[in-house]
Protein backbone atom coordinates (compact mmCIF):
# COMPACT_ATOMS: atom_id res chain seq x y z
CA UNK A 1 0.00 0.00 0.00
CA UNK A 2 3.17 2.28 0.77
CA UNK A 3 4.46 1.22 -2.40
CA UNK A 4 1.29 1.91 -4.33
CA UNK A 5 0.95 5.67 -2.49
CA UNK A 6 4.20 6.74 -3.27
CA UNK A 7 3.55 5.82 -6.89
CA UNK A 8 0.52 8.44 -6.71
CA UNK A 9 2.28 10.94 -5.31
CA UNK A 10 5.28 10.33 -7.69
CA UNK A 11 2.62 11.01 -10.68
CA UNK A 12 1.06 13.93 -9.11
CA UNK A 13 4.26 15.74 -8.83
CA UNK A 14 5.73 14.74 -12.07
CA UNK A 15 2.12 15.45 -13.91
CA UNK A 16 2.36 16.89 -17.23
CA UNK A 17 2.23 20.54 -15.37
CA UNK A 18 1.06 22.47 -12.55
CA UNK A 19 -1.74 21.53 -10.63
CA UNK A 20 -4.22 24.86 -10.39
CA UNK A 21 -7.95 24.91 -8.58
CA UNK A 22 -9.19 27.74 -10.62
CA UNK A 23 -12.00 27.15 -12.85
CA UNK A 24 -11.48 29.42 -16.02
CA UNK A 25 -14.70 30.10 -17.70
CA UNK A 26 -14.02 30.62 -21.72
CA UNK A 27 -14.66 33.99 -22.54
CA UNK A 28 -17.63 34.84 -24.04
CA UNK A 29 -16.28 36.33 -27.45
CA UNK A 30 -13.88 33.36 -27.95
CA UNK A 31 -16.92 31.06 -27.61
CA UNK A 32 -19.07 32.88 -29.75
CA UNK A 33 -16.52 34.20 -32.21
CA UNK A 34 -16.35 33.28 -36.12
CA UNK A 35 -14.32 30.57 -36.74
CA UNK A 36 -11.21 30.64 -38.51
CA UNK A 37 -10.71 28.15 -41.28
CA UNK A 38 -7.12 26.74 -41.59
CA UNK A 39 -5.87 26.09 -45.63
CA UNK A 40 -4.98 23.22 -46.57
CA UNK A 41 -0.93 23.20 -47.58
CA UNK A 42 0.26 20.36 -50.03
CA UNK A 43 -3.26 18.27 -49.81
CA UNK A 44 -2.66 18.16 -46.02
CA UNK A 45 -5.21 19.52 -43.33
CA UNK A 46 -5.05 20.36 -40.11
CA UNK A 47 -7.39 19.81 -37.13
CA UNK A 48 -7.12 21.05 -33.51
CA UNK A 49 -7.63 19.07 -30.08
CA UNK A 50 -7.00 19.45 -26.44
CA UNK A 51 -8.04 16.52 -23.86
CA UNK A 52 -5.59 16.51 -21.02
CA UNK A 53 -1.45 16.26 -21.11
CA UNK A 54 -0.75 17.07 -24.55
CA UNK A 55 2.50 14.77 -24.47
CA UNK A 56 -0.17 12.02 -24.09
CA UNK A 57 -2.39 13.74 -27.04
CA UNK A 58 0.42 14.30 -29.49
CA UNK A 59 1.53 10.04 -29.43
CA UNK A 60 -2.07 9.16 -30.09
CA UNK A 61 -2.97 11.24 -33.36
CA UNK A 62 0.45 10.45 -34.08
CA UNK A 63 -0.27 7.00 -33.99
CA UNK A 64 -3.18 6.93 -36.44
CA UNK A 65 -2.88 6.03 -40.03
CA UNK A 66 -3.10 9.03 -42.53
CA UNK A 67 -1.90 11.61 -39.40
CA UNK A 68 1.84 13.09 -40.85
CA UNK A 69 2.34 15.04 -37.39
CA UNK A 70 1.05 16.39 -34.31
CA UNK A 71 2.45 18.93 -32.58
CA UNK A 72 1.90 20.32 -28.82
CA UNK A 73 0.81 23.98 -28.64
CA UNK A 74 -2.04 25.86 -26.36
CA UNK A 75 -5.70 27.35 -27.96
CA UNK A 76 -8.35 28.35 -26.46
CA UNK A 77 -7.67 31.27 -24.56
CA UNK A 78 -7.50 35.04 -24.28
CA UNK A 79 -4.32 35.80 -23.92
CA UNK A 80 -1.05 36.30 -26.94
CA UNK A 81 1.97 33.92 -26.60
CA UNK A 82 1.02 32.11 -24.20
CA UNK A 83 3.88 29.61 -22.56
CA UNK A 84 3.94 26.60 -20.79
CA UNK A 85 4.44 28.15 -16.86
CA UNK A 86 1.82 31.14 -17.97
CA UNK A 87 -0.63 28.24 -19.37
CA UNK A 88 -0.40 26.49 -15.81
CA UNK A 89 -1.50 29.47 -13.63
CA UNK A 90 -4.91 28.87 -14.93
CA UNK A 91 -5.30 32.65 -16.07
CA UNK A 92 -4.79 33.00 -19.89
CA UNK A 93 -7.90 30.86 -21.10
CA UNK A 94 -5.25 28.37 -22.53
CA UNK A 95 -5.68 24.96 -22.81
CA UNK A 96 -2.97 22.42 -23.55
CA UNK A 97 -4.07 21.02 -27.18
CA UNK A 98 -2.57 19.66 -30.13
CA UNK A 99 -2.50 20.71 -34.15
CA UNK A 100 -2.73 17.39 -36.19
CA UNK A 101 -2.21 17.87 -39.84
CA UNK A 102 -3.90 14.78 -41.99
CA UNK A 103 -4.57 13.43 -45.17
CA UNK A 104 -7.92 13.55 -45.49
CA UNK A 105 -7.53 11.41 -48.07
CA UNK A 106 -6.67 8.31 -45.56
CA UNK A 107 -8.48 9.72 -42.73
CA UNK A 108 -11.69 11.82 -42.20
CA UNK A 109 -12.11 14.51 -39.90
CA UNK A 110 -14.92 12.49 -38.45
CA UNK A 111 -12.20 10.02 -37.64
CA UNK A 112 -10.28 12.46 -35.64
CA UNK A 113 -13.38 13.61 -33.98
CA UNK A 114 -13.98 9.69 -33.20
CA UNK A 115 -10.42 9.57 -31.38
CA UNK A 116 -10.61 12.75 -29.95
CA UNK A 117 -13.96 11.55 -27.78
CA UNK A 118 -12.52 7.67 -27.60
CA UNK A 119 -8.92 8.50 -25.74
CA UNK A 120 -10.02 9.94 -23.04
CA UNK A 121 -12.53 10.43 -20.51
CA UNK A 122 -15.05 12.97 -21.80
CA UNK A 123 -17.06 13.08 -18.62
CA UNK A 124 -14.07 14.87 -16.61
CA UNK A 125 -14.19 18.63 -16.61
CA UNK A 126 -11.26 20.50 -15.63
CA UNK A 127 -8.62 17.93 -16.34
CA UNK A 128 -7.71 14.58 -17.65
CA UNK A 129 -6.56 11.43 -15.22
CA UNK A 130 -4.28 12.97 -13.00
CA UNK A 131 -3.62 16.61 -14.18
CA UNK A 132 -6.42 19.01 -13.08
CA UNK A 133 -7.36 22.44 -14.32
CA UNK A 134 -8.65 24.51 -16.57
CA UNK A 135 -5.45 24.38 -18.69
CA UNK A 136 -6.15 20.26 -19.34
CA UNK A 137 -9.91 20.79 -19.88
CA UNK A 138 -11.18 19.54 -23.00
CA UNK A 139 -12.05 21.39 -26.17
CA UNK A 140 -12.81 20.46 -29.65
CA UNK A 141 -12.40 23.16 -32.44
CA UNK A 142 -14.43 23.70 -35.62
CA UNK A 143 -13.60 25.60 -38.35
CA UNK A 144 -16.90 25.66 -40.52
CA UNK A 145 -20.35 24.74 -39.82
CA UNK A 146 -19.83 21.11 -41.39
CA UNK A 147 -17.11 20.57 -38.74
CA UNK A 148 -19.30 21.60 -35.61
CA UNK A 149 -22.46 19.17 -37.11
CA UNK A 150 -19.66 16.26 -37.25
CA UNK A 151 -18.48 17.39 -33.77
CA UNK A 152 -21.96 17.43 -32.33
CA UNK A 153 -23.38 14.38 -33.81
CA UNK A 154 -20.09 11.98 -32.75
CA UNK A 155 -21.12 13.91 -29.24
CA UNK A 156 -24.33 12.81 -29.50
CA UNK A 157 -23.36 9.29 -30.10
CA UNK A 158 -20.63 8.95 -27.47
CA UNK A 159 -22.98 10.62 -24.76
CA UNK A 160 -25.21 7.83 -24.92
CA UNK A 161 -22.56 5.32 -23.58
CA UNK A 162 -22.51 7.43 -20.12
CA UNK A 163 -24.48 8.10 -17.40
CA UNK A 164 -22.44 11.69 -17.26
CA UNK A 165 -22.76 14.81 -19.24
CA UNK A 166 -19.70 14.90 -22.08
CA UNK A 167 -17.88 17.88 -20.61
CA UNK A 168 -15.76 18.72 -23.77
CA UNK A 169 -16.18 22.30 -24.69
CA UNK A 170 -16.97 22.48 -28.39
CA UNK A 171 -15.56 26.14 -29.85
CA UNK A 172 -14.93 27.97 -33.10
CA UNK A 173 -10.96 27.35 -33.69
CA UNK A 174 -9.24 31.07 -33.31
CA UNK A 175 -5.38 30.25 -33.39
CA UNK A 176 -3.06 27.30 -32.12
CA UNK A 177 0.24 28.79 -30.47
CA UNK A 178 3.01 26.58 -30.52
CA UNK A 179 4.37 25.15 -27.35
CA UNK A 180 8.40 25.07 -26.65
CA UNK A 181 10.59 22.94 -28.66
CA UNK A 182 10.90 20.74 -25.44
CA UNK A 183 7.39 19.51 -25.72
CA UNK A 184 7.76 18.07 -28.83
CA UNK A 185 7.56 14.47 -29.30
CA UNK A 186 7.75 14.23 -25.43
CA UNK A 187 6.39 10.60 -25.00
CA UNK A 188 8.77 9.60 -27.81
CA UNK A 189 11.92 11.01 -26.27
CA UNK A 190 11.74 10.46 -23.05
CA UNK A 191 9.91 6.92 -22.64
CA UNK A 192 11.62 6.56 -18.91
CA UNK A 193 9.74 9.55 -17.33
CA UNK A 194 7.84 8.81 -14.59
CA UNK A 195 4.68 10.38 -16.09
CA UNK A 196 5.29 9.06 -19.29
CA UNK A 197 5.60 5.32 -17.93
CA UNK A 198 2.76 6.16 -15.72
CA UNK A 199 -0.01 7.73 -17.77
CA UNK A 200 0.96 8.41 -21.32
CA UNK A 201 1.91 5.08 -22.49
CA UNK A 202 -1.19 3.50 -20.71
CA UNK A 203 -3.53 6.02 -22.06
CA UNK A 204 -2.14 5.07 -25.83
CA UNK A 205 -2.19 1.49 -25.26
CA UNK A 206 -5.57 1.95 -23.82
CA UNK A 207 -6.39 3.61 -26.96
CA UNK A 208 -4.66 1.50 -29.33
CA UNK A 209 -6.86 -1.93 -28.26
CA UNK A 210 -9.41 0.36 -28.65
CA UNK A 211 -8.91 1.71 -32.41
CA UNK A 212 -6.61 -1.23 -33.55
CA UNK A 213 -7.67 -0.67 -37.48
CA UNK A 214 -6.92 3.06 -37.80
CA UNK A 215 -3.50 2.63 -35.96
CA UNK A 216 -0.22 2.71 -38.58
CA UNK A 217 1.71 -0.62 -38.99
CA UNK A 218 4.64 1.12 -37.02
CA UNK A 219 2.95 2.08 -34.43
CA UNK A 220 4.97 2.33 -31.07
Amino acid sequence: MKFLLLNFISLVVLACGNQTKDNVVTNPEIANAEPVSVPAENGMEKAYFASGCFWCVEAIYESVEGVQESISGYAGGHTKNPTYESSNTGKTGHAEAVEVIYDPEVVSFKTLVQVYFGSQDPTQVNGQGPDRGSQYRSIIFFQNAQQKKIIEEVKAEVAKNYDKPIAAEILPFQKFWIAEDYHQNYEKNNPQNPYIQGVSIPRLNRFKAKFPDILKEDAH
